[in-house]
């Protein structure tokens, strides 16, 4: 196991996101409320 996890992997890239994307994002979790009751957990959109 050690053999395995012990050299350092290099498949992982960063991802460049854009401004459209992160505003999209950001507009979406605006938007979105969660709300509990009892045990369970409900999420809707404000639109």
């Amino acid at each position: 196991m050690e053999e395995i996890y012990s050299e350092e992997q290099k498949i992982c890239k960063i991802a460049k996101a854009t401004p459209e994307t992160v505003g999209f994002l950001l507009a979406f979790s605006k938007s979105t409320a969660f709300m509990k009751c009892r045990n369970l957990q409900f999420e809707t959109v404000l639109n």
